[in-house]
């Protein structure tokens, strides 16, 4: 906890510090609050009703807030922004900051915390909330000054933003809210960007130059625009194979012939075979984390059977897991730059092909046909024939998304959200935080029938507010993921992973929304169609196959393997 930093800023004429706050808040350039409102933070709320550039989301749950939060965040590039209540609140919002954590997104939650006279007494609803969110923040202060507000609001951002993006938390004292103070805001901390010095270029060029069989492992750090046409001409340049990392398949054109997969949860061994053959990996923009590198083994802890470059903005992340040939502490775009100007053009044509071909093993077989509910890979492949290209596709976690990932026209340029972090829950408050964000463009969100009862609620925030998110409900009445494992591991023994489900296009019509039903695959595209093209939010229910467990496997298929 950072707590003893002087006061900065100026002002003419005292105010309070919640105006203060709302003021600092305004010059960092936030443009939306996502929260559940508390009493311990109603100074702040009353701040912020004088600053209609603010736009405050007022959210069903705290969970719901935050994933919005991490969700604009992910669109924008810029730390996303919560409040929410002490106590309980900060607790329900304790998911999004793992999330933020996990997906290395930047995120700034506002903690309401009790009177500063309180403190240590064991009051109603206190935390000590460096205690309780130190290991997964960057950084947690308390203000217990007022005036110390403006250099806070505006460290708290740049730590937010800079080298491993992440969340931070600011608790507040709801009597220093009503604080008289004399400062004013401070202009934003630049966040730095350093490039690759030119001795790492020429060491890096030179391992690419007598590499048979390199490979770029592409990660989250270039999932923007322009990042991704540096990943690129890099790629193109030096012919060398680009494999995605786990739920960042959108970075790279999958039609590509230098497609070389993704690198999520149960790919292929074949294909992890065929990507192993590489003499020379370029990790660009991943922490390298457990699933893009299959449990550490590709490349293998601590020492790769590879030559490795590993390319992150942290230093304190090169070479904590894995012993790199070259760890360069720069921006990932910047390196992919530098180095197809001093890279030789390659022709790896016999390599290229060879790990392109191995990665379309990781695409979906045709429909099965169960018959026990609707093969969710039609309905899919149907709403990717009919959606707009500039759909924004938000997806919950869960064995369905195996069907967007293998079926979705993935071309490079398309925006994705997703959890790496594997939270459950995403998917809707995702949808509504892009429909808010991008009003002109489909918000497409993809969730299971366990997720959506987690935070599906915020369907009603999003009517509220005018959104039109477009949900895709996959109910097959079981936890998929789980149900996978449980007959991997215990076949027929089906135990704690049935759901009950109720009638979701009715749930929909509650909230204001239009609801449909698809029971059989004969009416998916005239669904779909009345779906897409419905003027408003939407939910479409469908009543998936559970035999159908995921793209790649059957329910029956796992027990005669078991």
């Amino acid at each position: 906890m950072w707590g003893d930093l002087p006061p900065l800023g100026d002002s003419d004429m005292p105010q309070r510090a919640a105006d203060l706050l709302a003021a600092c808040l305004a010059e960092q350039g936030a443009d939306r609050l996502f929260c559940v409102p508390g009493e311990s933070y109603l100074a702040l709320l009353d701040a912020l009703y004088d600053r209609p550039k603010i736009d405050v989301v007022v959210c069903r749950h705290e969970g719901g807030a935050g994933m919005m939060a991490v969700a604009d965040a992910k669109l924008t590039g810029r730390p996303g922004l919560a409040a929410v209540s002490r106590g309980p609140g900060a607790m329900n919002a304790a998911i999004a900051l793992h999330l933020a954590e996990q997906d290395a997104v930047p995120l700034v939650l506002l903690v309401g915390q009790v009177a500063r006279h309180e403190r240590g007494c064991g009051a109603f609803q206190e935390m000590d909330y460096g205690g309780v969110f130190g290991s997964v923040a960057k950084a947690v202060w308390e203000v217990a000054d007022g005036g110390r507000l403006p250099g806070i609001v505006a460290r708290a951002i740049h730590a937010a933003a800079s080298g491993t993006p992440g969340p931070v938390v600011i608790a507040l004292p709801e009597d220093m809210l009503s604080d008289m103070v004399d400062a004013g805001p401070v202009p934003p901390l630049p966040v730095p960007r350093t490039g690759p010095g030119a001795a790492e270029i020429a060491a890096v060029a030179e391992l690419l130059a007598v590499a048979e069989r390199p490979l770029i492992v592409a990660g989250g750090g270039l999932a923007g625009a322009e990042e991704r046409q540096e990943l690129t001409t890099l790629a193109e340049r030096c012919d060398v194979p680009v494999v995605t990392t786990f739920k960042h398949q959108e970075i790279f054109d999958n039609t590509s012939p230098l497609y070389a997969g993704n690198l999520g949860f149960k790919i292929p061994a074949a294909h992890v075979d065929t990507l192993g053959e590489a003499d020379l990996i370029l990790a660009i923009g991943t922490r390298l984390g457990d699933v893009p590198t299959q449990g550490y083994t590709f490349p293998r802890a601590p020492i790769p059977a590879q030559r490795l470059v590993h390319v992150w903005p942290d230093p304190a992340v090169l070479g904590r897991v894995f012993r790199a040939d070259l760890a360069v502490p720069c921006d990932p775009a910047s390196f992919c730059t530098e180095l197809a100007a001093a890279a030789p053009p390659g022709d790896r044509r016999d390599w290229r092909q060879r790990v392109h071909r191995s990665a379309l093993t990781q695409r979906m077989p045709p429909a099965r046909g169960p018959d026990d509910g609707v093969d969710f890979g039609v309905v899919v492949s149907a709403l990717a024939r009919q959606a707009p290209k500039d759909t924004i596709v938000a997806m919950d976690s869960g064995n369905f998304s195996s069907w967007v990932h293998a079926h979705w026209p993935w071309d490079g340029s398309q925006t994705a959200i997703g959890a790496v972090g594997g939270a459950m829950g995403l998917g809707v408050p995702g949808a509504v935080a892009a429909s808010l964000r991008y009003p002109d463009r489909l918000a497409l969100g993809f969730v299971g029938d366990g997720g959506v009862l987690m935070t599906g609620q915020e369907m009603a925030t999003g009517v509220a507010k005018g959104a039109t998110p477009k949900i895709v409900i996959s109910d097959n009445g079981t936890y998929g993921t789980i149900r996978l494992h449980q007959e991997r591991e215990f076949p027929g023994r089906v135990a704690g992973t049935d759901l009950a489900n109720p009638d979701f296009a009715a749930w929909a019509r509650a909230f204001g929304a239009l609801g449909l039903t698809v029971e059989d695959a004969g009416g998916v595209e005239d669904a779909v169609t009345a779906f897409l093209t419905h003027d408003g939010p939407a939910v479409l229910h469908v009543k998936s196959s559970a035999e159908a467990i995921s793209a790649f496997t059957t329910i029956t298929a796992l027990r005669g393997s078991a």
